[in-house]
């Protein structure tokens, strides 16, 4: 798949602006504050719905503007080497939900998401091996919606499981009167449905760090010119511990495991007013020859990890396999990894913070990508083997160089 025309209308710093687009390599190259990752960030919110700069969609609308537009033509390979084009707008605004259509019919966002699968890496992404726990869920979270979409559902009512749990933990922690009168049945409820769709979070999160870990081996090791042993390990609260990945589990299973912690923490819960344990306090541990990447990774290191873990997305979403199961059905797996199933690849202002020989090689590594887009300061900071189409970007104004 590939993008071949990008529209946006008061999005960011671009009051209009229509760029087509042909596949190959597509170069950004500006001045820094002049609108280039804007580009890359909407194709991005194409892609995902959600922006890797800002957690809400207010700051994507130019200021003094009532609703921005981004318009896409998104062209799709078929099995029998036709191709098949989508066109899809999406209109956003402050404090409302988005309106979309594809190809000029209404929808919602969750039915057209996976139209376009992309992988963006950003200066950002160095938080990801730098950063606190959030961030690496947000990865995880992420790449399995970008698998599985219909799992954004799931994400988003665990997410309001344990803020209506969180509530009531709250309440109990304020009580005045005996504990012993407090009636807790309805924590009982809450516990059960935390720990039905946790059980699935973590499956789905097992499932997707199993897969992607020999690809972020293999890919550190091309990236770093073969430097170290980059592993991952999902750390789970419901463990006292860092486990091994114990393989594929049953629903059951897993669900049980999350109501005995729970019942174990309940008293520490009551008196803090917080919900200890569940996907969402777990964390993905990333380790370089053994030792935790965060706190004893270089800062060269920590670039290339946070490469290699973008790096390693893209070639999972192209060729998988992922497979996990919920009550004995398939609930995650790559939906395609055939000809229309390479996600678009962007890259973003990342060369100039590597040195000459990781430069050298991750622009080898992107090359033969079907899409890429690289956004840069000046012409030099593009690998010659990333030569191809160039616009320049000045003040919001994007011209075809040459």
């Amino acid at each position: 798949m590939y993008v071949s025309h990008l529209s946006l209308t008061d999005f960011r710093s671009y009051h209009q602006v229509d760029l087509t687009f042909e596949p190959g390599i597509t170069a950004f190259v500006g001045p820094n504050g002049q609108g280039k990752t804007n580009l890359v960030e909407a194709i991005g919110y194409v892609s995902t719905f959600t922006s890797h700069r800002v957690p809400s969609d207010a700051p994507l609308v130019r200021a003094g503007a009532a609703a921005a537009v981004v318009r896409s033509r998104i062209v799709r390979a078929q099995d029998d080497g036709s191709e098949r084009a989508l066109v899809l707008d999406i209109q956003l605004g402050s404090g409302r939900h988005n309106r979309v259509k594809l190809n000029g019919s209404p929808s919602r966002a969750r039915d057209v998401m996976g139209a376009l699968r992309s992988v963006l890496f950003a200066p950002e992404d160095l938080s990801l091996v730098k950063g606190d726990p959030d961030g690496r869920r947000k990865f995880v979270d992420a790449l399995c919606v970008q698998i599985t979409p219909r799992l954004a559902g799931v994400f988003s009512e665990y997410d309001r499981v344990v803020r209506q749990r969180t509530a009531l933990l709250k309440s109990a922690a304020g009580f005045r009167g005996s504990r012993s009168t407090l009636d807790l049945s309805t924590l009982d409820v809450w516990d059960a449905k935390l720990a039905e769709l946790a059980a699935r979070v973590i499956i789905a999160r097992h499932a997707v760090v199993a897969a992607l870990t020999p690809y972020v081996a293999e890919s550190y090791r091309e990236v770093s010119d073969d430097q170290g042993a980059a592993e991952l390990t999902y750390r789970s609260s419901i463990d006292d511990e860092v486990q091994p990945d114990p393989g594929p589990r049953p629903f059951e299973a897993v669900e049980a495991d999350v109501l005995a912690a729970l019942a174990r923490v309940r008293r520490k819960e009551l008196e803090r007013g917080l919900c200890l344990v569940g996907p969402h306090r777990d964390d993905l541990v990333l380790t370089l020859g053994g030792l935790p990447a965060k706190g004893y990774a270089s800062h060269g290191e920590s670039w290339s990890f946070a490469l290699a873990l973008r790096l390693a997305s893209y070639q999972l979403l192209s060729n998988g396999p992922v497979d996990g199961t919920v009550n004995g059905e398939a609930d995650l797996w790559v939906a395609d990894s055939g000809p229309d199933g390479e996600p678009v690849l962007m890259l973003d202002d990342v060369f100039a913070e590597l040195d000459a020989k990781r430069r050298r090689r991750l622009a080898t590594m992107v090359a033969p990508a079907r899409q890429v887009f690289v956004t840069a300061a000046v012409p030099g900071d593009v690998p010659e083997q990333l030569a191809g189409a160039r616009f320049d970007v000045l003040a919001a104004e994007v011209s075809r160089a040459g």
